[in-house]
């Protein structure tokens, strides 16, 4: 069974970045879609970037521009580069296939906080 171990996150002002690492178990990593989530308060999770095994990336409308997803499949490793970093950002960000098949991991917590 994959599993997935998310870090990188933690409290940053508006207009500030980070940059979160998703690490997957496996050598399956490299031939899979992967993409981040992420999960605000009260709200459901949502599919916010996407990467190709290829490294074809898309992105939600909400974060284009400010996001940058990649991936080296050599490390079984993902991450995603956040700039321009907004409130509304704040949430509990989770990688995992997409669609979404494997078990979730813990997340990181981003917090976008003045």
């Amino acid at each position: 069974q994959v599993q997935l171990v998310e870090s990188g996150g933690g409290l940053v002002q508006p207009g500030g970045s980070l940059s979160l690492s998703c690490v997957a178990s496996g050598t399956i990593f490299r031939i899979l879609t992967m993409g981040w989530y992420r999960q605000a308060p009260g709200k459901q999770r949502e599919l916010v970037a996407v990467i190709t095994r290829g490294g074809v990336a898309n992105y939600t409308d909400s974060v284009k521009g400010r996001f940058t997803i990649s991936r080296d499949n050599a490390k079984n490793t993902m991450y995603l580069h956040m700039n321009s970093l907004e409130p509304e950002d704040t949430a509990v960000y989770y990688c995992n296939t997409v669609p979404e098949r494997l078990y979730w991991g813990q997340g990181t917590q981003v917090t976008v906080s003045s």
